[in-house]
């Protein structure tokens, strides 16, 4: 998050802050370098890093400051094209589209780190000045020795400090013959205490158990320890919300921030997203990433809403909640520090409710229906005959009738839906299957439909029905049910023939019984 420092007793505007990267690390949620064939997707946007962005934007929101994108792209060697340009895109689907980023810009820019070196290297001039910081010449032949022999005695690999002994004068000789060392942070012991607005009080003593840690790479670009605490002064940021996995972290970032004189944000770290069983969600996992949700039919409401009805830091869990209710609902002090575990088997659930809660807006009804005939022509495409199923009062019918039924507009472009667009053909024998009656039958429908003041609803149409088999013998009503269900729409189960009949039409009802007999 953002804050304009001012003066003590004045107003201070905060802004939240987002950092993510755009290579194969999110700095929000760590994951191992991937193999080839992972890396198309690794640094895309998925539900772990949608529901962190969520929690900055809403906090954002709900204290009238601004949400700030910043993207992470200083390990060159792992930069995934196009990862940049699909976070922001999928973060505007899920309408909450930062206030300040590369593609929107703003005062506090640029927000690719790439393109804020220097600063970087005038932070590290002053830690080296200070003594905070220091040179280290160990190759990386050397240090991957160092991990071996941890592992090999069963210990956890660290840097041995080594370089901090060196005298001034060897690494002034060392630097003349050209050598391009990396910088580490010295760690201190006895860290400070820090208060986590969601962990409370917190102290990690990181230099017992750690080795000092690169701030900047031998080739000039920045570790996340350095980039994140030079980015957050620089551009002003007052609260940062992230993953919890990076509450240890925070105590070397109090460290860089004292050593170099700056005011330290205020920190929450969310608990983690993990999965329906209790283990991590992660990016092999194709279907968390939110192109897959996007392309399955899924709306941004819905997974808004399942994210959060998961979490913690809102009024209970309720289903159907909209981005507003959220801000408005938001508390940051009712965050638990308990994972949240995310039941991806409810998403059609969550699905039908916010669908039909579109669907009872006029102007989003509207924009649902464009949508619909545009799936319509894409899956049938030629096999949509000369009747105007694409027009707009047809479409609108046919999902007004499908509501609380749906769960995506693609239902109702699949087989079980394919006799709305489509005409079936039904052969004569597999209607005499079911019953010997399909002409008197057909008749009596076309009668139906020629009574004067009959409405074409399902509730008259189920009534009218019945009476048609009670009052003529030989033809049972629960037969008669199944040829016209067939005869309609070629299927042997479905909606009810009366709800079939309404999204047809009296018109094509008619067409469709004619077509029985003339067969």
């Amino acid at each position: 998050m953002k804050k304009k420092r001012e003066n003590k007793g004045s107003s201070t505007e905060l802004t939240c802050h987002l950092s993510l990267t755009v290579s194969t690390l999110f700095t929000l949620f760590h994951i191992h370098r991937p193999s080839p064939c992972q890396r198309r997707k690794q640094g895309f946007m998925h539900l772990g890093g949608l529901r962190t962005a969520l929690y900055n934007y809403i906090f954002a929101k709900k204290y009238k400051g601004s949400f700030v994108l910043r993207l992470e792209d200083t390990d060159q060697t792992r930069l995934v094209p196009g990862a940049a340009e699909n976070i922001e895109d999928m973060l505007e689907w899920a309408g909450i589209p930062p206030d300040e980023s590369p593609r929107r810009g703003g005062p506090a820019g640029p927000y690719q780190q790439s393109q804020r070196l220097e600063l970087y290297a005038q932070a590290t001039e002053a830690l080296l000045r200070t003594g905070a910081a220091y040179y280290c010449f160990c190759t990386p032949q050397r240090l991957e020795l160092l991990k071996k022999e941890a592992l090999r005695n069963r210990q956890t690999p660290r840097y041995d400090n080594r370089c901090r002994l060196l005298s001034p004068e060897n690494v002034a000789r060392k630097l003349a013959e050209g050598a391009k060392p990396t910088v580490r942070l010295r760690l201190e012991e006895r860290a400070e205490t820090f208060q986590d607005l969601v962990h409370g009080w917190n102290r990690h003593e990181v230099a017992s158990i750690e080795g000092d840690p690169v701030i900047l790479k031998s080739d000039g670009f920045p570790t996340y320890h350095l980039a994140c605490v030079v980015d957050d002064h620089h551009m002003g940021i007052s609260h940062v919300l992230r993953g919890s996995e990076w509450l240890v972290s925070t105590a070397k970032h109090l460290l860089l921030y004292r050593a170099l004189g700056w005011e330290p944000p205020s920190f929450a770290h969310l608990p983690l997203l993990l999965n329906k069983d209790g283990s991590k969600l992660s990016k092999r996992q194709g279907d968390i990433f939110l192109e897959h949700f996007a392309s399955a039919g899924f709306l941004p409401e819905t997974l808004l809403d399942i994210i959060t009805n998961y979490g913690s830091g809102f009024a209970g869990n309720q289903m159907g909640r909209t981005l507003p209710e959220l801000i408005e609902q938001f508390d940051l002090t009712g965050i638990s520090t308990h994972s949240a575990l995310l039941d991806l088997e409810k998403l059609p659930e969550f699905n039908r409710l916010h669908l039909t809660r579109l669907l009872n807006d006029k102007a989003q009804r509207l924009q649902l229906v464009k949508k619909l005939q545009a799936m319509v022509e894409d899956a049938y495409g030629k096999q949509l005959e000369d009747r105007d199923v694409l027009s707009e009062d047809y479409v609108e019918r046919i999902l007004l009738l499908g509501q609380g039924r749906i769960s995506r507009l693609q239902d109702l472009v699949s087989p079980a839906y394919s006799y709305v667009w489509t005409r079936p053909a039904v052969a004569r024998a597999q209607l005499h299957t079911i019953s010997g009656e399909v002409d008197v039958i057909a008749k009596l429908v076309l009668g139906l439909l020629e009574t004067p003041g009959v409405s074409f609803t399902q509730e008259v149409l189920n009534r009218e029905l019945k009476r048609l088999s009670e009052k003529t013998e030989g033809v049972e009503y629960v037969k008669m049910m199944k040829l016209l269900r067939m005869a309609l729409s070629g299927q042997q189960r479905g909606p009810t023939v009366a709800e079939m009949m309404v999204s047809l039409g009296p018109k094509e009802v008619q067409e469709r019984m004619q077509r029985v007999l003339s067969s």
